[in-house]
Formats: structure tokens, C-alpha cells, sequence
């Protein structure tokens, strides 16, 4: 047990004793990391170069929500363990794309190792940064003391069976689906909550929570444990703006081919890593994929978790087109719903606006899902 909570703790920070070796990362047998696009080809994001660029910095590119642009930075490092190196190289990208391009709001950038880089879902970067324009003279000051960045000192081991999950896993007495299970809110209120998996990503997540201040809307983000480990930034982004963070898993994998000690170790790894970030209890739960068994539920009832399932899925994440995200978002809204969409789809975020005020002039109040679920026996 107490192996376990030193192990959660370091996965939390990030970080690892000095005399420790690294060690390679767990991989997770039918873990999916989403990474837009989906059956459908999203149309490819403009990038940004400058004369001088280190050449690790593989890929500069930029979005707009129509309000602020953001840019995201790719680097590939090679060689031993260096977060001075790093930091260099981060700098770089950021100085590099604001000077490039002066209406960016802010830059974010993702430090990998080139030789295992496999894109988002691969092994986890080894730095990240996000450095909106306005704190760009502290970032130059603190490096690596900066708020938002975050260094992995050493690759982290999840440990493949903590023995308090494996007892917990003969304790589940039912395969039955438990009262622990939110579908809808009342529908007799004229409420919806407003729901995104997969988070956080990189370049869109300031983006999303831009549009959603700007809209005067909370909404709950289902988040990825490992995604939440290493952009720890945007999870601390989403609590001071007031918006609800939920589980979605530690690796986004699919959960009904797992034993129950694996579906546990996938949940509370990935409620240590956000309560640890928020300092607040992590109780709703969406399975990755909505994908799940009646195990698969009752183990989380057994955690104290609530299953949020959704009403109103527009398959944002194929990339269908603004106006058919927007269409089917209009047509399937009703009293009680949960919307369910991505943080990671640029469609999303363009037409996210638009839904908002359609919404409110059909008389709906928007909110997060747990706030929709207090509110239900009202």
C-alpha cells in the first residue's frame, strides 16, 4: 500500500529521486490516445517558420478560436537527459513564433524524445510549457521554475497489480448496474450540460476555455490521466475558470477486455493525478470510447465513481463539418441532456458559439454535468 501511494504521489509531481534509474513507461494493451482527425481528414492547421531555428523544433503550428491565436511547438530531442537543453529549445520556440507572428495570445510548445516519438499517443513528452504572450518576461526570468512548465525528471513504472486493487476486485459481489449511473438531468428543467472528452490537449485547450469564457459557460472535461501528467497547466486553467474536472481514464484505454483490477488501476491513477492537481474530489467518470461492461460499471461504483453517459453525440471528433456539428447539436438538445463533444476538434470550437446563443434563445442554461446531476430531484 504504501509502495502504491509513493508511487501515485510521484506520478502526481512528476518528478523522481535523484538517484533513481529511469525506468521505461507502462504500456497499455488497447490504449488510444484520440488525436484529431478521425475518419475524416481535418484540414491542416498553417505553420509558422523563422531564420535561425534550432532544427529540433520539428513542427511550429498556430489556430484561432476568432478571438486569439495560439501556437503549438514540436521538439525532438535526442541524447541524454537535459532539461537545460530543453529549456533552450523551448525558449527558442517561443521567442521564435511570437516574433514570427505578433497576434499570437499565447505558446504552447512539447519536448519529446525523437527516438521513441510517436506522435500524441505515444510515450508522454519529456517538457511542456504553455506561455501566454503576457507572462513572456517571467518565463525569460524563472525557466525552469516558470508555473507552467512541467519537466519529467525520469520515465515513471505504474505498477501492474497494487494489492489493493486485486482485493478490491474479489470484493465485487454483482455484475449489476448500479443506482451510481447518471444518463440524464430532469426533464422537466430546461438544462443541458456541456461535456468534453480527451482532455487537455496542447494548442486547443486555450482555445476551448477562451471560447468558454467568452460565452459565459461552464462544462465538465473528461480528462486523460497521462494527458492531465504532463499539460498540468491547463488542468489548474480549467478549476480557476470554474469548470468541472472528471475521469476518463489514466491511459484512454478500452476498458470491457480488462480484468477489474486494471479497470480500478486505470481510474485511480487517473483521479490521483487530478486530485492532485485541483485539490478536489474527483467523483464523475466517463469510460474511453464509450465503451464499458456491467463490470466495467460496477467497478466504479465500487470507487465511489458516477458513470456520465451523454444524449446528444454529434461525432465531432470525424470531423463532419461546422454545419453538421452545429445541426445535429440543435436537433438533439432537450430538457436534461448531456452534450457530449471533443477539446481537441477546431470544428468544435468554431461553432461552439454559435450553439451557445441558439441554446439560450430556446431557453436552456447550459452547465457542467455535476451541477446538472445536483439538480435533478429539484
Amino acid at each position: 500500500m504504501k509502495k502504491h501511494l509513493v508511487t501515485l504521489a510521484l506520478l502526481v509531481t512528476g518528478t523522481w529521486g535523484a538517484g533513481s534509474a529511469p525506468i521505461a513507461d507502462a504500456s497499455m494493451p488497447g490504449a488510444v490516445q484520440p488525436l484529431a482527425p478521425g475518419q475524416r481528414k481535418a484540414s491542416a492547421l498553417p505553420t509558422l517558420d523563422w531564420s535561425g531555428r534550432p532544427p529540433e523544433i520539428e513542427r511550429v503550428e498556430f489556430a484561432s478560436n476568432g478571438n486569439i491565436e495560439v501556437a503549438h511547438a514540436l521538439v525532438l530531442v535526442t541524447g541524454e537527459a537535459d532539461p537545460d537543453r530543453w529549456l533552450y529549445l523551448v525558449r527558442q520556440s517561443v521567442d521564435g513564433a511570437f516574433g514570427e507572428r505578433a497576434s499570437l495570445h499565447e505558446v504552447d510548445v512539447s519536448v519529446y524524445r525523437a527516438e521513441t516519438y510517436q506522435g500524441f499517443g505515444g510515450p508522454a513528452p519529456v517538457m511542456t510549457a504553455s506561455v501566454p504572450k503576457a507572462r513572456l518576461h517571467e518565463f525569460a526570468r524563472k525557466g525552469l521554475q516558470f508555473e507552467r512548465l512541467w519537466v519529467q525528471r525520469a520515465h515513471l513504472a505504474l505498477e501492474s497489480s497494487p494489492p489493493e486493487l486485486a482485493g478490491r476486485e474479489q470484493g465485487l459481489k454483482s455484475t449489476e448496474a448500479s443506482e451510481n449511473l447518471f444518463y440524464h438531468g430532469s426533464e422537466q428543467r430546461w438544462e443541458a450540460a456541456l461535456t468534453f472528452d480527451d482532455s487537455p490537449h496542447p494548442l486547443y485547450e486555450p482555445l476551448l476555455l477562451d471560447t468558454l469564457s467568452r460565452s459565459k459557460v461552464h462544462a465538465t472535461f473528461f480528462c486523460i490521466g497521462r494527458n492531465a501528467r504532463v499539460y498540468p497547466h491547463f488542468i489548474s486553467d480549467m478549476t480557476r475558470q470554474g469548470h468541472e474536472v472528471a475521469n476518463h481514464t489514466y491511459h484512454h484505454v478500452r476498458l470491457p477486455a480488462l480484468g477489474n483490477s486494471a479497470v480500478a488501476r486505470e481510474i485511480e491513477l487517473a483521479n490521483s493525478i487530478l486530485e492532485g492537481l485541483t485539490e478536489q474530489k474527483c467523483r464523475l467518470f466517463r469510460p474511453p470510447g464509450g465503451e464499458y461492461s456491467k463490470q466495467t460499471l460496477k467497478v466504479a461504483e465500487e470507487l465511489g465513481m458516477t458513470t456520465v453517459f451523454w444524449t446528444d453525440d454529434p461525432c465531432d471528433f470525424d470531423n463532419p463539418g461546422e454545419a453538421v456539428i452545429e445541426d445535429r447539436l440543435v436537433e438533439h438538445l432537450r430538457p436534461g441532456g448531456i452534450v457530449l463533444l471533443h477539446d481537441n476538434v477546431e470544428e468544435t470550437i468554431e461553432i461552439l458559439p454559435r450553439f451557445v446563443r441558439v441554446a439560450d434563445r430556446k431557453g436552456y442554461q447550459l452547465m457542467t454535468a455535476g451541477e446538472l446531476a445536483s439538480r435533478q430531484n429539484q
